[in-house]
């Protein structure tokens, strides 16, 4: 579905990314992994049409999208839930969510995936007046997931989603991406806990400096010895913020 090739980015003279090439197919959830800098968000935002690519393609369908704005991107259902949540915090979580549904022409359908959105997300149909920024983290990215969801992607491409998040609502924001994989979801996610992403990802992509160093088979990478060592030999907890 998703076809990335020797994809360069540079911030100013600062290159980014450094000729990475990779693969989503439909259907599946692939994981970027690497520490911090590695250029993983970089990624995500150049397909997405936030960054412009120095060189490279990026296709989607078999279409060449390479250097399209984004809402072009977002408009064939190439959808990004971005890091830090980015939700409009003085409009309340309905109309966040029905934001997602903005490009839309099937009006008639947007009040049922709002109503199913609201029963993935129960908490966020409590909340539904609330102003979006009173919420906690983890509804906060409840809601960016839900927003992203209206839009009908038919890829998703998840920026952190755990991050600064509390143990237990990491857990949350994982059984809701392996609910969406068990439906038929097709998933990018890049993750700072590479563990989480490992054991819920089908395929990934290791990243440092701007190169894909490894990849395989998620089970595979998560055997790996190396990998093993240099992302998920120690157990770090995110400092919690909700």
């Amino acid at each position: 579905m998703l076809t990335v090739t020797n994809l360069q980015t540079a911030y100013g003279a600062i290159a980014a990314l450094k000729g990475i090439t990779f693969t989503v197919a439909q259907g599946s959830v692939v994981a970027l992994v690497g520490a911090n800098g590695a250029g993983k968000s970089t990624t995500l935002n150049t397909i997405s049409g936030l960054l412009a690519p120095r060189e490279g393609r990026i296709t989607f369908d078999a279409q060449d999208i390479t250097g399209w704005r984004a809402d072009r991107v977002a408009a064939l259902g190439l959808v990004q839930v971005p890091e830090g949540r980015q939700i409009l915090a003085p409009l309340s979580v309905e109309e966040n969510l029905l934001l997602g549904a903005n490009r839309r022409r099937d009006r008639a359908h947007i009040h049922a995936d709002l109503e199913a959105t609201f029963q993935r997300f129960p908490r966020l149909r409590e909340r539904r007046r609330q102003e979006a920024g009173s919420l906690s983290g983890g509804e906060q990215q409840m809601l960016a997931i839900g927003r992203a969801l209206m839009a009908r992607p038919r890829l998703v491409m998840m920026d952190e989603p755990s991050l600064g998040l509390a143990p237990l609502l990491v857990q949350e924001i994982f059984r809701i991406i392996a609910d969406l994989k068990a439906q038929g979801a097709t998933i990018l996610l890049v993750e700072q806990n590479a563990r989480k992403a490992l054991q819920i990802a089908d395929y990934a992509y290791v990243l440092e400096s701007g190169h894909i160093v490894q990849q395989g088979p998620a089970a595979q990478l998560r055997a790996d010895p190396a990998i093993v060592e240099a992302y998920l030999g120690k157990s770090r907890a995110p400092m919690p913020t909700s």
